[in-house]
């Protein structure tokens, strides 16, 4: 641990998860001298009751679905359960193990890492650093980059116990599955817990305020999510309100829409996150935060305060670890003095770990057509392809929106939208075909690999051009 002795930086960052560590690691590897305050663990959000800690959950869920249908393919097992201890004890093997792997690169960086909770100065160049392992120290900087980061949003009525009403970071350590669940939301978080629980044996019920789930993602891949949650029992309703709460002996009784209720063991709220801020003492400077306790950051990731930097959930963008991580690439950059792009997130890369799987980026259909582009549409089902039936899972589809040319084909491609069997790592060329505003014709051009799931997405782009292989 650091002595108790005021030392200067370069840049000093607060907030060890992926927009600060990555900003700290970016800035170390440019030769800048970094100081970095963490008041809970490197890592951040994502590494610690995000990402990495859900998506082990899930992969759990995938391997009990893979032994519940292995007589499908002639091997002969069985599964009576899941011991839930193990489960959690793997999860937090995989976090440790990863959170150690940050502190080893951020140390063999030379950065200077610090225990506590760090508030800017009024003067922008200096922090003090409280509550930690550290002491009580102030630091000074020439560049601040804030990364708080965020927690889970609450509902007023609903008090957390970590055990009957829960958010998602308790619900990734609840010591005993539950038998039934209501999630609140029906979010990216809410229906990949949705999927985790029903995959495991809880029966679950989703309760969201929106017309549909996914409600942020094309209308195709909604309904593949839809049919797939309707088949495997979970109750889906959507454009309601949740009204009230009561927790008794025999659970807890969720009230919504016009005197609907559903009763469970355990309720999940799972409405979003909001931004940390709250602890960085920016009454005192002249760093803007809006009325949702968002810091107020232009594309370069500059505040309203000279000198100070805001990256990550702690900034009203996108709440991924990805788009963090290059915000904090950004913020190095630009203080750098070097060229930076700003990030355009319209064009993220978007993915959900629910099953059947969720990914996407660019626009939605209603999105390009909102936006006044005249589109068309193509839309493949993992339904006629070889691998897809290999590996039994066959549902879901690959829908490529572009630019009508005046042909009746495709130009440009604005959106590529995937629902179905890992499509989470199939993404990747849509992303750069949206990114590099590739057209149809272009892309169909190039040769996919046989038998993959990828290819689904060179016949779906090919149909663009007017002609086709399969379909």
């Amino acid at each position: 641990m650091v002595p108790l002795t005021n030392q200067h930086f370069d840049v000093f960052v607060i907030g060890g998860g992926p927009g600060g560590y990555a900003a700290a690691l970016y800035g170390a590897s440019a030769g800048l001298n970094i100081g970095l305050v963490e008041r809970h663990k490197l890592g951040g959000t994502c590494l610690n009751v995000g990402c990495i800690p859900a998506k082990e959950l899930l992969e759990t869920a995938a391997v009990k679905r893979a032994v519940d249908h292995a007589g499908a393919f002639g091997v002969m097992a069985e599964t009576t359960g899941v011991d839930w201890s193990k489960t959690l004890e793997r999860k937090q093997a995989i976090v440790n193990q990863l959170v150690g792997g940050v502190t080893g690169l951020l140390k063999n960086r030379k950065v200077t890492i610090f225990d506590g909770t760090g508030t800017l100065g009024a003067d922008h160049t200096s922090v003090a650093i409280s509550g930690g392992e550290s002491g009580d120290v102030t630091i000074t900087a020439d560049s601040v980059i804030l990364a708080a980061g965020s927690v889970p949003r609450t509902i007023p009525g609903f008090p957390i116990d970590e055990r009957q009403i829960v958010t998602s970071d308790e619900m990734l350590s609840i010591p005993e599955l539950p038998s039934s669940a209501i999630v609140i939301g029906g979010g990216a978080i809410g229906c990949e817990f949705a999927s985790m629980m029903s995959d495991l044996g809880t029966k679950v019920t989703i309760v969201e305020a929106a017309p549909s789930i996914l409600v942020n993602c094309d209308i195709d891949v909604v309904k593949v999510v839809e049919r797939s949650f309707k088949k495997r029992g979970i109750d889906v309703h959507a454009g309601v309100m949740v009204t009230g709460q009561e927790t008794g002996p025999d659970g807890v009784t969720v009230s919504f829409g016009e005197g609907e209720s559903v009763t469970a063991d355990t309720v999940v709220v799972s409405i979003g996150r909001r931004p940390f801020s709250e602890t960085l003492g920016l009454e005192s400077t002249q760093v803007q935060v809006d009325d949702r306790g968002f810091i107020v950051a232009d594309g370069y990731m500059r505040t309203t305060a000279d000198g100070v930097w805001a990256v990550g959930d702690v900034v009203n963008t996108a709440q991924l670890a990805h788009a963090a991580f290059m915000e904090g690439i950004i913020a190095i950059t630009d203080i750098l003095g070097e060229e930076a792009m700003p990030i355009d997130y319209d064009k993220l890369p978007w993915c959900i770990y629910c099953h059947p799987e969720v990914a996407f980026a660019g626009l939605t259909e209603a999105q390009a057509k909102d936006a006044g582009y005249d589109v068309v549409i193509s839309k493949h089902r993992y339904s006629g392809n070889g691998r897809a039936m290999i590996v039994g899972e066959t549902d879901g589809l690959v829908k490529i929106v572009a630019e009508k040319l005046s042909d009746g084909t495709g130009g440009r491609i604005l959106g590529v939208h995937l629902a179905g069997p890992w499509v989470t790592e199939q993404l990747g060329q849509g992303y750069l075909a949206v990114n590099w505003e590739a057209t149809a014709r272009e892309v169909a051009g190039l040769i996919q690999p046989h038998p993959t799931l990828s290819e689904l997405f060179g016949e779906s782009v090919m149909a663009l051009t007017g002609r086709s292989l399969h379909g």
